[in-house]
């Protein structure tokens, strides 16, 4: 764990920026360095995490009782269980990121119950995620899911196929499911580019094309929103409007949609 702790981690990393405390000096240091080099960079994380909670009510106003997060990171509040749980009290959640340091918080922190689990695996690994004992026990694939992948198929390379990756879930879930994803793309400033930079010498990964990401929904039905940036996507009724508040050259970095399966 030491030679982990001495490299910064992408969950957190992002809880840092979000303002969690469970992060070690080279998590803190980039953080900062995203806050003093590129200001106003710290709100891909802040609006990536409110767009997530939004799908998650979405899903469960419609009905959904089960949710899998792919790539959860750390317990933030609201956590998805809580937000889930506020329309479907009896919601399942499972929790899934390969970070060995998420798992034994996670663990701790959000495994309230019998009905929410979380899982030390790679979403590279979709089959060892679906035959987990705790995915079988607590997720009935013959009713509606929630799939969260949440920024996590950002740093997904190609040659893990994520396309394939996605298929692999969307060939097993019932019709009246949904998925979820947000992921990053290249941007148009310099300040755009300089921030794309940082996250991938840190972290490696892809930024892709608007096109590219679309494609990780084959086969599924977009919701009316279509991909759009995370800020932007299925807003609730008292966040400020474009007209009030234009886009930064950051938050159109990470981009977010919602497909269902019919």
């Amino acid at each position: 764990m030491r030679a982990r702790q001495s490299r910064p981690s992408v969950a957190r990393t992002y809880s840092y920026i979000l303002g969690g405390r469970d992060n070690y000096g080279p998590d803190k240091d980039l953080g900062d360095s995203f806050k003093a080099d590129l200001p106003g960079s710290e709100q891909l994380a802040i609006t990536n995490r409110a767009a997530v909670l939004r799908a998650v009510r979405t899903a469960t106003a419609a009905g959904v009782r089960q949710v899998i997060d792919m790539g959860c990171g750390l317990p933030a509040e609201p956590n998805v269980h809580e937000i889930a749980r506020r329309q479907q009290p009896d919601a399942r959640i499972v929790y899934v990121d390969n970070d060995p340091f998420v798992a034994p918080h996670g663990r701790a922190l959000l495994a309230v119950d019998d009905g929410i689990a979380m899982l030390e695996a790679d979403v590279r690994e979709p089959r060892r995620i679906f035959d987990h004992p705790d995915v079988q026990r607590l997720i009935d694939f013959d009713q509606p899911v929630a799939l969260l992948f949440s920024a996590v198929l950002s740093f997904v390379e190609d040659e893990h196929d994520p396309v394939g990756v996605v298929r692999f879930w969307t060939d097993r879930i019932a019709s009246g499911s949904f998925v979820y994803l947000s992921h990053f793309r290249p941007g148009q400033t310099r300040e755009a580019a300089a921030t794309e930079r940082k996250i991938l010498d840190a972290f490696g990964g892809r930024f892709r094309s608007d096109a590219a990401i679309l494609a990780l929904f084959d086969g599924l039905e977009l919701l009316d929103d279509g991909l759009l940036p995370c800020r932007q996507w299925h807003p609730d009724a008292d966040m400020p409007t474009l007209e009030q508040k234009e886009l930064t050259s950051w938050e159109e970095l990470i981009v977010a949609a919602m497909a269902r399966k019919a």
